[in-house]
């Protein structure tokens, strides 16, 4: 067997594996209640008050579920990263490292396995929500090729997003840590075009809000989702999350040799 075939072979196995543990610890039943009782709670609460602020004619909450369900679906993949940082800590707290050093697998495979079901719980997740916001009365006007945009989209952040979990999920000292340290991730969606335009932020607040990379991915969201212009956004899409995706994975995998060399 060739060394990519086992590394295939023994990644698939990983994932298994991982996507198992995510069932039987719900952590999936987390992933996916924050997004949906954050669509609810702005939708049915505040979406009234906040779409008649929009300035748009029709206003009212139905113009609101329209503007924050592309801010919902980034937290949907945001929240993914919290589930894999516990998962990967869990690993190398719990002992089942250096069991695996005394068996016959691919080095990496340990990683790429939390890494695939990481994104395609991303995905999964991306996909209900979407259904959701559809059912709650937003009427998307993406065609199939639109669509088939939002998912890819949404399989690059997650990639980006769990390699960056992966690596902190590596360096925490505790599962309790492992949980902490991703929560910036759910935050900046709030702190970018999300929930409010970024034209009604003060100065210094607006200036974070246009230069984070949350707010193009927002921005792309909402543009195949709803004809909104996109401008550069695909292209600093694009950018930061191949950006964050390579660091992370640097950093994730000096930091496994680290440990796995000790």
């Amino acid at each position: 067997m060739s060394t990519m075939a086992r590394t295939l072979r023994d990644s698939t196995t990983m994932a298994r594996r991982n996507l198992r543990r995510q069932v039987r610890l719900s952590l999936i039943v987390y992933q996916l209640a924050v997004p949906v009782v954050l669509l609810l709670l702005f939708v049915y609460v505040l979406g009234g008050t906040m779409g008649d602020g929009l300035g748009v004619p029709e206003g009212g909450r139905s113009a609101y579920l329209a503007f924050v369900t592309p801010g919902i679906l980034l937290i949907a993949i945001a929240g993914g990263a919290t589930n894999t940082a516990i998962a990967v800590t869990m690993d190398m707290t719990e002992g089942i490292i250096s069991r695996f050093r005394t068996m016959s697998i691919a080095r990496g495979s340990v990683l790429t396995g939390h890494v695939v079901v990481g994104v395609l719980q991303a995905v999964a997740v991306v996909a209900v929500v979407a259904g959701l916001a559809v059912l709650l009365g937003f009427r998307p006007t993406a065609g199939p090729l639109e669509w088939l945009a939002v998912a890819g989209v949404s399989a690059l952040i997650a990639l980006a997003m769990t390699w960056l979990s992966v690596a902190l999920g590596l360096v925490a000292k505790s599962v309790e840590s492992a949980s902490n340290l991703p929560m910036p991730l759910m935050l900046l969606p709030f702190l970018g075009s999300g929930f409010v335009p970024v034209e009604s932020m003060p100065t210094g607040m607006r200036w974070f809000a246009e230069y984070q990379p949350f707010t193009p991915m927002i921005d792309l969201f909402r543009g195949l989702l709803t004809d909104a212009p996109i401008g550069n956004s695909a292209v600093v899409t694009i950018a930061w999350s191949l950006g964050i995706a390579l660091a992370s994975y640097l950093w994730a995998r000096r930091s496994y040799e680290r440990v796995t060399d000790r």
